[in-house]
Formats: C-alpha cells, sequence, structure tokens
C-alpha cells in the first residue's frame, strides 16, 4: 500500500536538499514512463516538463538512452510507480523544469531551463 504522506515527506526533503519549492505529485496523476524501467536498468532518468491536463509532466525512462521514438513513453498513474520503480518516487515532487539521474550508488539532480519552453 502507498504510504502518500511518507512519500510527500520524502519529496519535500528532495526539494529541500536541492533548495527548490516543493511541487506536488498527486497519485491519481499520470508520468510518461518507458517499458525498460521495469528492466531494472540503471540509471533511471526522470525529466519534468510543465503538468498538464491529468499529468504530472514527469517523463521516466531507464539506461543511457532517450528515443524520440512516438511509442517509447506510456502513460502510467503515479501510483503504480510503487510497484514499477519506488526509487523515483521521492524525486517526484521537484518543480518543472527539474531533471534527475539516479542509480543504486548514484545521485544527481539538475535545472533545465529548456524543460519549461521558455
Amino acid at each position: 500500500m502507498l504510504d502518500e504522506q511518507s512519500i510527500e515527506d520524502q519529496q519535500k526533503a528532495i526539494c529541500r536538499k536541492y533548495g527548490v519549492d516543493f511541487s506536488t505529485c498527486s497519485t491519481d496523476l499520470k508520468v510518461g514512463i518507458a517499458l525498460n524501467v521495469r528492466d531494472g536498468i540503471q540509471p533511471i532518468n526522470g525529466l519534468r516538463h510543465p503538468p498538464k491536463g491529468d499529468t504530472t509532466g514527469w517523463y521516466l525512462w531507464a539506461g543511457e538512452e532517450w528515443s524520440d521514438r512516438d511509442d517509447f513513453f506510456k502513460p502510467l498513474h503515479v501510483a503504480h510507480l510503487t510497484d514499477w520503480c519506488p526509487i523515483v518516487l521521492p524525486f517526484l515532487g521537484l518543480p518543472a523544469g527539474w531533471r534527475f539521474l539516479i542509480a543504486s550508488d548514484h545521485e544527481d539532480v539538475w535545472y533545465d531551463e529548456a524543460l519549461l519552453g521558455v
């Protein structure tokens, strides 16, 4: 069972660590996720565009390569990430414009203004 309060606390802690405002990521909204995330490939990459409609703005994929294929990302509710890839959950409170790359022994988080489309 997803303990939303505990996850939100972890997300707020990550935001404090990087000096940014917390941006909620409701479990009933969707992320775009590559199917390779379920394969245990590392690193895990995430980037957040501004949220639209029923999406969080997050796109998640595993490994070194991004793909522009139309079918690379599939929609998935945030609530299902506990089964797919729980390691990403603490990072999903980062606001639009932020990216992360994580592996079992590595964490890199940075701002990318290009994600805001400004």
